[in-house]
């Protein structure tokens, strides 16, 4: 079984220097690694694919469990994940939930990785 990592607040923008720049400490390891862990799922990788792909108008719970063949309580696990890690944000309207991308926590994260890439 996989290490349990900590539990933070990964809310907040993601701030940290490029891996590149030097060796990382390890409150900054642990940010990156709760965010990349968020993103190490195949369908929570779906599901971000889906969002990015709608980030303009964002994209209902209600068609999320279709779209990547599984049920609306998993769906709702997995977006869970991603929003504990600032990776989406959700809208409530009427019943139902609207999530888009965060894009800036992921622009973000691609330029500690490459800084580079964006």
């Amino acid at each position: 079984m996989p290490k349990a990592l900590p539990v933070l607040d990964t809310t907040a923008a993601v701030c940290c220097a490029p891996l590149a720049a030097g060796v990382v400490d390890a409150d900054a390891a642990l940010e990156i690694a709760l965010r990349m862990k968020a993103l190490a799922d195949p369908v929570r990788v779906q599901l971000m694919s889906l969002l990015i792909a709608e980030r303009e108008t964002g994209v209902c719970t209600c068609d999320l469990a279709p779209a990547v063949g599984v049920s609306e309580a998993t769906v709702s696990h997995h977006l869970k994940q991603l929003r504990d890690a600032g990776l989406i944000e959700g809208t409530k309207k009427g019943t139902n939930t609207w999530y888009r991308p965060r894009l800036d926590n992921l622009g973000a994260l691609c330029r500690i990785i490459d800084p580079n890439c964006c």
